[in-house]
């Protein structure tokens, strides 16, 4: 079995006393689109620059296509980049930018004309070929901006957060091209954001990352349906989230944890006096009527969890209204409902009611997990 197209292992990097990379493992596969999606500071554009060869790891190794390209500089490891700020020559036209590249990797000269027009017309700029980059919008510049990086055939391309100067219809508009454009080329792209909509729609996988590692990596709705730590479900997606502890196992690989809601039941695998947080996405509850069933969590697997809260807000947006209700720590309660249907008003108090198997139990940031092992054991 042939390993990763990209393979990165053990990556380490630090300035000065600060570990920004805490050996980072990550596996592309060839044609795969990836993206890193954490916060600021998590160390994903730090990865990406040591992978395009403008930072060294302190440790670690990095393979493209079976070789170790690590200790080599940019302009050898075959590797395109578009910028942030997409880096284009501002006293050369829009072919001019798209032939740069090109003319330095002495492409004949007598097909340059031809590259060139395939991949402005791939990015639909064909008709502003000759004009110079300075007259064009934002969205315009970042589609010169890729088609330049792809003209040169690189086995991989990097894209540091391209969009995040677009305006949000724009923004979403080149996300689907970029994407289609990519797969139509077969090309391998690694792609950071701190965005979490953006990596959801684009990625074949995400990597989550968060203080210098990778916390969960995987395709984007098993990080939305089942994410593997209080911070992914934090951070992809909207949440609820209620602290806890656990008072006992119900049943296989469930358990049932104490709130200040009220018991709630819960997927998870953790001994009793566990730190625990419950999660749930606010599209999965629902607001029920004052006859519809008593507070507290139900007892069976298959059954509900069920509470009341006094609600804070009603936000409208559009096809959603959204019922923001009070919750312990200052968290949000978030209940998302179909416009045109029946909701309380800031003020009222809320029953909300939520399948068990809809809900998330996960261990408390910067608690040992005390989780429970397959056999019965804690791990």
């Amino acid at each position: 079995m042939t390993g990763p197209f990209l393979d990165i292992r053990r990556a380490t990097k630090s300035f000065g006393s600060a570990v920004v990379l805490d050996g980072v493992d990550l596996g592309v596969a060839r044609g795969e689109f990836v993206s890193l999606l954490g916060p600021s500071g998590c160390g994903k554009t730090t990865l990406l620059r040591i992978i395009s060869g403008l930072l060294r790891t302190d440790r670690g190794d990095v393979f493209l296509d079976g070789e170790e390209i690590g200790g080599r500089p940019p302009h050898r490891r075959d590797v395109g980049v578009v910028f942030q700020n997409y880096a284009l020559f501002p006293h050369l036209t829009v072919a001019e930018n798209v032939a740069f590249g090109l003319k330095a990797k002495a492409f004949p000269a007598s097909g340059i004309a031809g590259v060139v027009s395939r991949y402005l017309s791939l990015v639909r700029m064909s008709e502003f070929a000759d004009r110079s980059v300075r007259a064009l919008s934002g969205g315009q510049q970042q589609r010169v901006a890729v088609a330049r990086a792809l003209a040169v055939k690189p086995k991989l391309l990097l894209l540091d957060e391209p969009f995040s100067a677009l305006d949000r219809k724009l923004r979403e508009t080149m996300q689907i091209e970029l994407k289609r454009l990519l797969r139509e080329l077969g090309t391998t792209a690694v792609f950071v954001t701190h965005d979490q909509d953006e990596a959801l729609v684009m990625s074949d996988r995400i990597a989550v990352m968060h203080r210098g590692r990778i916390e969960q990596y995987a395709e984007p709705q098993a990080i939305y349906d089942h994410p593997a730590t209080a911070f992914a479900l934090g951070f992809v997606g909207l949440s609820s989230r209620i602290a806890g502890t656990v008072v006992a196992e119900e049943g296989p690989d469930h358990v049932r944890v104490r709130t200040s809601l009220g018991a709630l039941t819960g997927r998870g695998r953790f001994m009793p006096g566990s730190a625990v947080v419950v999660g749930m996405r606010p599209e999965r509850l629902r607001l029920c009527g004052e006859n519809e069933g008593e507070s507290g969590a139900s007892s069976t697997i298959g059954g509900e969890n069920a509470i009341e809260a006094r609600v804070r807000d009603v936000v409208f947006q559009g096809a959603r209204v959204q019922i923001h209700c009070d919750a312990p720590d200052d968290q949000p309660l978030l209940v998302d409902c179909p416009a045109g249907a029946a909701y309380p008003s800031p003020g009222d108090t809320a029953r909300i009611r939520w399948s068990v198997a809809d809900t998330l139990v996960l261990a408390q940031e910067g608690h040992a997990p005390q989780a429970l092992a397959a056999d019965g054991a804690a791990s």
